[in-house]
């Protein structure tokens, strides 16, 4: 897992326009489950275009915190087959 917020946001920057399934803390005990592409990374936080089948909502933001913090897990689709999470 990366340590500071600028290796998070180095680790995601090489990652633009891939696809990513996005588990979310939702707040007493409910974890949020979402599928997209990583579209944009800014100085504090990142940008998620969601899949318009599965969501109402056409993009979330989060930010590198809620990596560091674990409030937020990303698995990239190409690294499920390996089982490696990149942003963890």
């Amino acid at each position: 897992m990366p340590k500071t917020l600028a290796d998070i946001k180095k680790s995601l920057d090489c990652h633009l326009g891939r696809r990513l399934q996005l588990k979310a803390n939702g707040g007493r005990k409910k974890t949020i489950e979402r599928a997209g592409i990583l579209r944009e990374t800014y100085r504090a936080v990142f940008v998620v275009d969601l899949d318009q089948d599965d969501n109402a909502i056409e993009r979330v933001s989060y930010s590198y915190t809620d990596i560091l913090t674990e409030a937020v897990e990303i698995t990239f689709d190409d690294e499920v087959a390996t089982g490696v999470a990149a942003a963890k």
